[in-house]
């Protein structure tokens, strides 16, 4: 006899019946729920510990009070699309908006992949990459990551397996690259991208994902602006979430060649980027000083905290983001766990086959002063 469930899911996509649903960070007040604390520190998102700006919070409360929150905002965009233009002096046309750079893998999946058609990316990637691709139902081509014990990037993407696999995949429509690499903090040099890029078909498009682009060094950032100019078919994604302090909005953006992003927009829904947040990435954009105190604030750290955790015997991947993921040598169940009775909220990375592993965002330098106390107590107490 044909159950309830059967019958509502019968006609369902089978990429999407094996789908399990993307588990984002543990938010605050659920921690707060579910043990009682009241003093939460959440380091699992990745989010920037500055938050938004004086200046976008400024412009988001003037908005608030001063328009009419009962009309549908500016579907085009086109305010925000001039400064995004201008800021890296391309067209208009080549822009794309989404709600958060997630909206535009996802534009992207609908678009290049689908039945009989395949989606590269690596081991040890952003977990939408893999959703995106089997929702389609498309192949996902997962390509080894570098191993745990490579010299120099552990985990990191191996640029060079993926044009050795691209010539024997001619199936494969669209191509992911996350640089730096979430949840891994890994990157690949200028270099070793265009290198790649030369390799590739120009029907295959090439998604560069460079969420957390701005924490990089200065000489290890690409140059994609130019990059968009010599390959057509490179897409560079953008968002407002992390170093712009606004993930609460939702605002993320993609640079193409114009008939890319005519695609991509066909499949945009309409109005995907709310009123306020339209403004407050605006002024986001114009601000930054901001950025830059971000940036310093999250290099410092980043150099103060791999001695710290050397210290207790963990080693540390190497990252140009604004997390570290830690390697505890085994099951990291029982530390994620006993952080969070200490009332810290970071990511545990089981779901990407990495179980000895926790991600933890960097924050303030008194934020992450607690959680290194936190994890000294909770390692001194289970080793004990």
């Amino acid at each position: 006899m044909t159950s309830l469930v059967d019958s509502l899911t019968q006609n369902a996509l089978p990429g999407v019946l094996s789908l399990h649903a993307y588990t984002p960070g543990m938010p605050i007040d659920e921690l707060q729920r579910r043990l009682g604390i009241k003093d939460v520190l959440k380091l699992a998102s990745n989010e920037n510990p500055l938050g938004a700006s004086p200046a976008v919070r400024k412009a988001v409360a003037a908005a608030a009070a001063d328009q009419n929150l009962g009309l549908y905002p500016d579907g085009s965009g086109y305010a925000l699309k001039q400064a995004i233009a201008r800021y890296h002096d391309v067209q208009p046309e080549q822009i794309t908006l989404g709600n958060g750079s997630n909206d535009i893998l996802e534009f992207l999946s609908r678009i290049y992949a689908g039945p009989g058609r395949a989606v590269m990316f690596s081991d040890y990637a952003f977990a939408v990459y893999s959703l995106a691709t089997q929702a389609q139902n498309a192949e996902a081509v997962i390509v080894p990551a570098f191993p745990a014990d490579h010299p120099t990037m552990p985990f990191g993407h191996d640029l060079a397996a993926f044009a050795r696999v691209l010539k024997t995949r001619p199936d494969v429509s669209l191509v992911f690259i996350a640089n730096p690499n979430n949840p891994t903090g890994t990157w690949n040099t200028p270099q070793e991208i265009e290198a790649f890029l030369d390799t590739v078909p120009p029907h295959v498009i090439v998604a560069l994902d460079e969420a957390y682009f701005d924490y990089q060094d200065v000489e290890l950032r690409s140059n994609a602006r130019a990059w968009l100019d010599r390959y057509p078919n490179l897409l560079v994604c953008r968002t407002f979430s992390k170093i712009y302090g606004i993930a609460a909005l939702r605002v993320g953006y993609s640079l193409s060649h114009p008939a890319v992003a005519d695609l991509l927009n066909r499949v945009r829904q309409p109005f995907n980027n709310n009123a306020l947040a339209l403004i407050a990435a605006e002024a986001a954009l114009a601000d930054q000083d901001h950025v830059r105190e971000s940036v310093e604030l999250n290099a410092a750290e980043r150099l103060r905290l791999p001695p710290l955790l050397q210290s207790m015997g963990l080693k540390i991947l190497p990252s140009q983001a604004n997390f570290l993921t830690i390697d505890f040598a085994r099951n990291a169940a029982p530390v994620h766990q006993g952080l969070l009775e200490r009332g810290i909220i970071v990511r545990p990375m089981a779901s990407y086959g990495l179980p000895n592993f926790l991600r933890v965002s960097i924050g303030t330098r008194s934020e992450n002063n607690r959680f290194i106390d936190a994890l000294r107590d909770v390692l001194g107490t289970q080793r004990g």
